[in-house]
């Protein structure tokens, strides 16, 4: 439980603009320390959004869905897990759901997109990946590569975020105060 000097904390760390308010952090994550926080919240994406895809691309698969209902499930359930895990982590922070939810918009939106774009291209760029059944080797490899594949783009990018004091520079503010 947080006391009320703390929430009000939040709540002002949670209504700052991203490009100001977490300039101090970026301008002090540099070269290494910026790599493996870009590292650091490309696996926190990774986690929502292998779990979303898969489950989406699995449910899709079982129930026999075109490429095109496939590919949305995987990627409307990606975002949801994405989200998810941010709106549960500012929440136990002390944000309220408002907040948590503008938190997570901030945090995770550019990242779970390119992840979703990369990740995507590849299981259709992989032949009879999108045909393969549950009990094919083939279905669980490629997205296994495609996911590996998506991270390796999504770390610079969030890298970059990061170093302007966007996307995940946001969550800091919930981890250092």
């Amino acid at each position: 439980m947080t006391s009320d000097h703390q929430h009000g904390q939040l709540a002002a760390v949670a209504a700052e603009p991203i490009e100001t308010g977490h300039q101090h952090h970026a301008a002090a994550a540099s070269g290494r320390e910026l790599t493996r926080s870009a590292i650091s919240a490309t696996l926190h994406c990774l986690t929502g959004c292998a779990i979303g895809e898969v489950l989406g691309m699995a449910l899709a698969t079982w129930w026999g869905w075109a490429n095109g209902p496939s590919i949305a499930l995987a990627i409307a359930l990606a975002f949801a897990f994405g989200y998810g895990l941010t709106i549960s982590a500012v929440l136990r922070a002390g944000l309220s759901p408002r907040q948590a939810i503008g938190v997570a918009l901030a945090a995770d939106t550019v990242s779970i997109l390119t992840m979703e774009v990369i990740d995507n291209a590849v299981i259709l760029a992989v032949p009879g990946a999108m045909e393969s059944g549950l009990a094919d080797l083939l279905f669980w490899g490629s997205l296994a590569v495609s996911l590996a594949v998506a991270f390796v783009v999504t770390v610079p990018v969030n890298r970059a975020l990061i170093a302007r004091g966007r996307g995940h520079a946001v969550m800091h503010a919930f981890h250092h105060h």
